[in-house]
């Protein structure tokens, strides 16, 4: 039987995934460019048996899908630059309770409230260091309509199987370009389902390491009671101050994800078993830089692109290697350096690490980044 094939926008798209995903709740509040996602969602979650609200502001938005996830719903929000920004303080209360949920970040340029409708990429730090102390982050990065849609249903499988916040944050471009787009049937796609409590209801403790470093996650309404705090916390979720337990608990929780790195990091590369020069990009630049690649090499230059997929964790092993096997690289990238700054400190001046660097509001095109590629020849 032949699959469903769609003319669909990126943003339509992700609606589309976090229900293939599961998702069954969704609550957010409009902002652009990222309300398509709400406005899909209000359609399609009742259809399925799921349930849309529409929060009185983004800070409640994020603190009501903490709430569905614990009642063991697979839970998503969707946003932009600002809107991201008022959320910080509840996914920090995400990182450090342990509860799995996916942020969409449609990212606009900035700060405060930059440009509404305007493409940038200049969110990708914050979602690494928005919120206050030391926490995990995983956060993805399509690059078209279809990635838009896998990677979107991958979020929500990491953020169960880690218990983590997971963040999918495609530009403007992405978010609103048209594509084709292919339909998974169901099963196509890996759909992972977060670990229940194999214990008795008396002994269950939420964060009871004997199981390691993701413990079982029981639901809410479940027949389970335990307890949720935003301090650090003993394994009965009882909050304490015992040095010795507080340094233990956020080791454990960051390295539940760096231990994992291999499993979660994912990038392309193109055409660079023979490059000179390597682009690094990511998102709606990333396929400006590989017709740009494509038309260097019609003029004589090796030129090759890495294109990161997952931003965090950052591919560090991946970018160390590329160092070693080009003479320059270049991050063309829609923020005033940000990419450029993890570059450098991966290749460890193994190469010269140069930049292409927008925020107006306009998109880097392939003929910016083929005269900056012409600039390290």
């Amino acid at each position: 039987m032949s699959k469903k094939v769609a003319f669909m926008q990126g943003n339509e798209a992700c609606a589309h995934g976090a229900i293939y995903a599961g998702c069954r709740f969704f609550a957010g509040y409009p902002i652009t460019p990222s309300t398509e996602v709400a406005e899909v969602l209000s359609a399609e979650l009742p259809k399925v048996g799921g349930s849309f609200i529409q929060m009185e502001d983004e800070i409640g938005a994020m603190a009501a899908v903490i709430g569905a996830s614990l009642t063991g719903v697979k839970a998503l929000t969707a946003t932009s630059g600002p809107g991201f920004s008022l959320k910080q303080e509840n996914i920090g209360y995400a990182c450090i309770t342990e509860v799995p949920c996916v942020i969409i970040n449609v990212m606009r340029g900035g700060p405060s409230t930059g440009m509404p409708t305007g493409p940038s990429q200049s969110d990708v730090m914050q979602a690494k260091w928005g919120t206050h102390g030391d926490h995990p982050a995983i956060c993805l990065v399509p690059a078209s309509v279809q990635e838009l849609f896998t990677e979107t249903v991958r979020a929500f499988n990491l953020s169960e199987k880690f218990r983590t916040p997971v963040t999918v944050m495609p530009d403007e471009i992405v978010g609103h370009m048209r594509e084709r787009i292919v339909f998974p049937e169901p099963g196509e796609l890996e759909v992972v389902n977060r670990p229940a409590p194999t214990v008795p209801p008396a002994d269950y403790r939420p964060y009871d390491t004997s199981f390691g470093d993701v413990p079982p996650l029981a639901a809410f309404g479940s027949g389970y009671r335990f307890h949720v705090t935003g301090l650090n916390k003993a394994e009965d979720g009882f909050p304490t101050t015992r040095a010795g337990i507080v340094q233990a608990e956020e080791e454990r929780q960051v390295r539940k994800i760096e231990k994992a790195t291999d499993e979660i990091v994912t990038w392309e590369e193109y055409l660079l078993d023979d490059a000179d020069i390597a682009i690094v990009a990511f998102g709606s630049t990333s396929r400006s830089a590989r017709f740009a690649v494509n038309e260097a090499r019609k003029h004589g230059i090796r030129a090759g692109l890495f294109r990161i997929i997952t931003y965090w964790p950052f591919p560090e092993k991946q970018i160390a290697d590329l160092a070693s096997r080009v003479k320059a690289i270049i991050t063309p990238e829609m923020n005033l350096g940000m990419t450029l700054h993890e570059v450098r400190r991966c290749v460890k001046g193994m190469t010269p690490v140069s930049g292409i660097f927008r925020v107006d509001g306009e998109p880097i095109g392939p003929a910016q980044i083929l005269a900056g590629i012409r600039e390290v020849m």
